[in-house]
């Protein structure tokens, strides 16, 4: 008789008695917490399966049974799926382990240092998990809780638990925008330092100084993140945490970006992908990490397409990590949103653009309060994305409904800018030049003139007369004055500082010189310089052609160290190339 595919196949016996223990919760709880604890994490992760979240909520929020489900190892990201879906059915599972940690830290203050000692390390890792899973908020305040019990003591080991509380809670204050109070907890960090130093003691400041970066990075100080980065990359030394190496790759690999040193920015880039991928594999959110600022070093040398892929398979980690209303996936899904929106600018196709804006928003409004700075970039690429689409519409009513929203998102992201970094900052002129573009779809040209001018004096101060911020202000400004306003001369004029700055940058094959060609073209035509037409017209073919050679590498990824370095040749190569002195920067 030949055989046939069984329609059950039985459950391993392991697996079954999980599922007896699971049925039988109620008489067996207490028993439960006895188990070792891989064990008692999978009774918890079957109750997790079969929806029993308000069970596992009542287990979950007492902090000795998260300590020993946190213990678990190789369960990580099961945790994840677990916590998240608690948060999302409404148990403040994070509040009220991050409260119950505090109030034991206060019970314990006049305890001996051991005993300090256990409570912080303890911290370290539930802060640690409670920032990994985007619970910036409940995170900082058990680091707090940990910096109070390292201020009790004078002994050197507190000094240093001190300073790696600091670098803790630096991060947990980026990533939640709290960047004056990350600045002061940079500072404590160096006193600290500094009692170390006085006893001939050193630690490692990487991580530190790494996170210094993406403080400055965010607040678009982007000289000193760079010079920041300069002496992160210094720090970097054999038997550092894998984890630190990357992002200090990952924050110098953006400083670079930014300062337009694309080759540099790629090598750390690179790096830093493989190593995340090698160490902690290609499901795990650090990789994820690493390919979002691959996106960014993609989407900024132009190489969008690439960037739209890259950028998506960061969203199908965290989502498949985390799920639900993460902060983490509301960045994934903002940054797929504006890399979908440039690569389908030309084609008007936006609805995925948009989906995916409107998702990030949707998950930052639930989690955070509604004048939270995450929401500002959020709102920006979703009013860019209205823009075009009412400006394709061809219903009056529509359009103007769709503008109007527009301007809403745009006022609202620019006043939530003006509050965090003030008038004179690159994010705050990023969106007065986003007010120009829109002022010009509304046919408000005076408006929209004045809003041009604003963004492009304030880049300017702030970056240099080449940078490619300044060109795009520029560009904009020449369109406003070559399609609506007939200012020909100056529309020339601007136009061919726009493409001398991209093509010094980018090069010949650079995607936005486009509509600087084509704006040219049309402006040869209204003035009756038909020469030039003819000439533009032969620059615009090139460009195409150009652009049909660039970028042929079908897939980024299989790009990223095939013949991967060592870390510390990466470092040496990258110490070696930049011309900084060796002269220690200071925070403004």
């Amino acid at each position: 008789m030949a055989a046939v595919e069984l329609e059950w196949i039985p459950e391993t016996l392991y697996n079954t008695a999980i599922s007896a223990v699971v049925d039988n919760y109620s008489r067996a709880r207490r028993d439960i917490r006895s188990l070792p604890e891989n064990i008692q994490f999978d009774v918890y992760y079957k109750l997790y399966q079969q929806g029993r979240l308000c069970q596992l909520g009542g287990e979950f929020c007492e902090l000795e049974v998260f300590a020993k489900v946190l213990r678990a190892s190789d369960k990580r990201h099961l945790l994840h799926h677990c916590f998240q879906a608690l948060m999302d059915h409404g148990v403040k599972v994070a509040s009220v382990l991050a409260n119950s940690f505090s109030r034991r830290c206060s019970y314990i203050a006049e305890s001996d240092a051991h005993v300090k000692e256990k409570a912080i390390q303890f911290g370290f890792v539930l802060g640690g998990f409670l920032s990994d899973a985007g619970w910036y908020g409940d995170a900082e305040k058990v680091f707090l809780s940990c910096l109070q019990l390292c201020t009790l003591h004078s002994e050197l080991l507190h000094c240093y638990r001190a300073v790696e509380c600091c670098v803790r809670l630096l991060h947990v204050r980026n990533g939640n925008c709290k960047y004056h109070l990350g600045e002061e907890t940079f500072k404590l960090a160096q006193s600290y330092m500094d009692k170390l130093a006085k006893h001939g003691h050193q630690a490692n400041k990487a991580a530190l100084y790494g996170e210094l970066c993406a403080l400055l990075f965010a607040k678009s100080h982007y000289d000193e993140a760079y010079r920041w980065c300069i002496e992160a990359m210094k720090e970097i030394t054999p038997g550092l945490p894998v984890k630190v190496v990357v992002d200090v790759l990952r924050q110098a690999s953006k400083a670079c970006v930014v300062k337009r040193e694309f080759r540099k920015a790629e090598q750390l880039i690179k790096h830093a992908v493989f190593l995340a991928r090698e160490h902690f594999g290609h499901k795990h959110p650090k990789y994820s990490d690493t390919l979002l600022d691959y996106g960014f070093y993609l989407l900024n040398v132009d190489n969008i397409c690439q960037s739209v892929a890259i950028y998506q398979t960061a969203l199908d980690i965290r989502q498949s990590v985390f799920g639900g209303k993460n902060i983490h996936v509301a960045t994934a899904h903002e940054d797929l949103a504006y890399s979908s929106y440039v690569h389908q600018y030309s084609s008007g196709k936006f609805d995925n653009a948009l989906f995916h804006a409107e998702r990030a928003i949707d998950i930052i409004t639930h989690i955070l309060p509604e004048d939270h700075l995450l929401l500002a970039s959020s709102k920006r690429v979703k009013a860019l994305i209205l823009e075009e689409i009412a400006i394709d519409c061809h219903n009056k009513e529509t359009e103007e409904r769709l503008l109007q929203e527009a301007h809403d998102l745009h006022l609202s992201s620019l006043q939530l800018a003006k509050k965090a970094f003030g008038e004179f900052n690159v994010q705050t002129a990023k969106h007065y030049g986003n007010l120009g573009r829109l002022y010009q779809s509304m046919r408000k040209f005076k408006e929209a003139e004045e809003m041009h001018i604003k963004a492009i004096q304030i880049k300017e101060q702030l970056l240099g007369h080449e940078d490619y911020e300044v060109a795009l202000s520029v560009g904009h400004l020449a369109s406003l004055y070559n399609y609506d306003m007939n200012q020909y001369e100056d529309a020339e004029r601007l136009y061919l500082r726009s493409i001398a700055i991209g093509k010094k940058l980018f090069g010949e094959g650079y995607s936005g010189l486009e509509y600087d060609y084509r704006g040219l073209i049309k402006l040869y035509n209204s003035v009756g310089n038909y020469e030039k037409v003819f000439e533009y017209h032969n620059v615009l073919s090139s460009w195409n052609r150009l652009r049909d050679r660039q970028f042929a590498v079908a897939d980024a990824l299989e790009d990223v160290n095939t013949t991967p370095q060592q870390t510390q040749e990466v470092v040496q190569a990258f110490l070696q190339a930049q011309s900084l002195g060796p002269t220690r920067p200071c925070l403004s």
